[in-house]
């Protein structure tokens, strides 16, 4: 579990290539996906009701024929920075601007990244969808592991991409208008300032203080040659495409928590998507910890004494004596749920005493929410 991880390759890469920037239209991402998505945001359910039930029916029906693009992950689409050279891997200020950028892609690079989204986290590389017959059955394959609406959109696109290009861009305007203006005169203050705070701190302190701030989850080896985000799935990427020039592009979501997206697309300049301002919560688990918690757990002895731990401070004896076992099996077991972080021990003349850490199995839930959709 603990091998798992998304690498960014940024050896020889000039530490002003790493920039920190606010993106109306990932945040927009981020906004559709929640309300196609809800349980993925418990701490959003407020807005997803104001917003949905104020969406005009024909826009509600647009968002539906489309949310392939925005459901369980969000599509390429949203980062078109990623990929265009005269970027420099700067979002536009406005949203209009980077509807502009998304519109100097050509229909290739659009099609593939608006199909190419999965929960695997690995791209195909069987082709380009438009020209080659083999990824494009592929396509509409994976499309169809998505549902039947999945696959109509996918067809259009691929029948017709000029006018689902334009059909598309007419949709995310009349977001902007209906809801989106709201939410980024609301959001994009806090993103930009939470940009320039890192952007000080990488000037300051350097790129590992930086990273740290982004995301107990990301971290940099010790020669500051590879970046790798803690993830239930693989990917490599390299911040120095030839194709795009040398770059790292961070951008802060207010709406993305607990997602913590990498773009890792091969060609594509990587973008790390990093949630700000969510939850009031301690720094969550890494997922080792997270999966030794749910093992220390998962034995119906440790369960059992749990209750007991979770009720009052209790001895080795003790524990023993209740259930039965010899005080060393009790100590064995204490020492796994120890280790774990579960218990807390101290002293009482020349007794130690053990109690269960009950804040810590409290988080256990959003520990694991957070490290399944990270």
């Amino acid at each position: 579990m603990g091998h798992m991880s998304v690498t960014i390759d940024i050896a020889g890469l000039p530490p002003e290539r790493v920039l920190f920037a606010a993106s109306p239209l990932a945040e927009l991402g981020h906004a559709l996906h929640v309300l196609a998505e809800p349980s993925h945001h418990p701490g959003l359910h407020g807005w997803v009701t104001a917003t949905a039930t104020g969406l005009k029916p024909d826009l509600a029906d647009r968002l539906c024929e489309a949310d392939s693009l925005w459901g369980p992950v969000i599509s390429d689409v949203f980062t078109p920075l990623a990929c265009l050279p005269s970027a420099d891997g700067r979002p536009g200020a406005t949203l209009a601007e980077e509807l502009d950028m998304l519109d100097r892609l050509d229909d290739e690079r659009y099609v593939e990244a608006a199909l190419d989204v999965s929960c695997s986290g690995y791209y195909t590389s069987v082709g380009p969808p438009l020209r080659d017959a083999r990824s494009r059955a592929v396509a509409l394959e994976r499309a169809a592991a998505r549902g039947p609406r999945a696959v109509v959109f996918a067809r259009r696109l691929l029948d017709d991409p000029p006018g689902v290009r334009t059909w598309l861009r007419r949709l995310f305007e009349d977001c902007e208008q209906a809801f989106f203006g709201d939410v980024w005169r609301r959001v994009g203050v806090q993103l930009a300032t939470d940009a320039r705070h890192k952007t000080e701190v990488l000037r300051r302190r350097g790129l590992r203080e930086a990273l740290a701030e982004v995301s107990p989850a990301v971290s940099v080896d010790d020669r500051g040659t590879l970046i790798t985000v803690d993830k239930l799935t693989s990917g490599r990427a390299t911040a120095l495409a030839p194709e795009v020039g040398p770059g790292l592009t961070l951008v802060p979501s207010s709406l993305g928590w607990p997602h913590l997206l990498v773009l890792s697309a091969p060609g594509w300049r990587p973008m790390i998507h990093y949630p700000v301002g969510m939850p009031e919560l301690p720094d969550p688990a890494s997922l080792d910890l997270l999966k030794l918690r749910m093992e220390a757990l998962a034995h119906p002895m440790r369960l059992r004494m749990c209750r007991w731990l979770a009720r009052s401070a209790c001895t080795t004896g003790e524990l023993a004596t209740e259930h039965g076992i010899s005080a060393p099996e009790a100590s064995r077991h204490l020492a796994v749920l120890k280790k774990a972080g579960l218990l807390t021990t101290r002293r009482r003349g020349r007794y130690v005493l053990h109690q269960l850490d009950l804040t810590v199995v409290a988080r256990l839930g959003s520990d694991f929410l957070e490290g399944v959709l990270r």
